[in-house]
């Protein structure tokens, strides 16, 4: 079994770690959040997903490749308007991922949110 590195450059890392790993066709990101994108919830969380969109490209895959996503809240209060941004996005999809969000203060950089994605690599789904 073979581990790769997926990465998109100019992406901004927070701490030693990789992006996302592949693996014996299975897709793990680190958690993506994007403090850049504003200082609101929806825009944090929107920005996440598109971190998240463009590592799954690099590896191959997209969305509808998630089998199990994972959000991070600083405040569980900011949950329905994530949500509402999370929704939008999984909105297409036939099978929508399993998911967990809860609090967990105090994350990276002062992020509202952080979102974990693991997935099946394409072709093997």
């Amino acid at each position: 079994m073979q581990k790769k590195a997926i990465t998109v450059e100019g992406s901004k890392l927070y701490g030693p770690y990789t992006p996302g790993v592949s693996a014996g066709g299975i897709i793990w990101l680190s958690g993506q959040i994007d403090v850049e994108a504003g200082d609101d919830v929806k825009s944090q969380t929107a920005g996440a997903l598109a971190k998240i969109d463009a590592l799954l490209s690099a590896a191959g895959c997209d969305k509808n490749c998630i089998c199990f996503a994972q959000v991070l809240l600083d405040d569980i209060a900011d949950f329905a308007a994530m949500n509402e941004v999370y929704g939008a996005w999984v909105e297409e999809m036939e099978i929508k991922p399993a998911r967990a969000a809860f609090e967990a203060g105090a994350l990276p950089a002062g992020a509202k949110v952080e979102i974990v994605v693991q997935a099946i690599a394409k072709n093997c789904c």
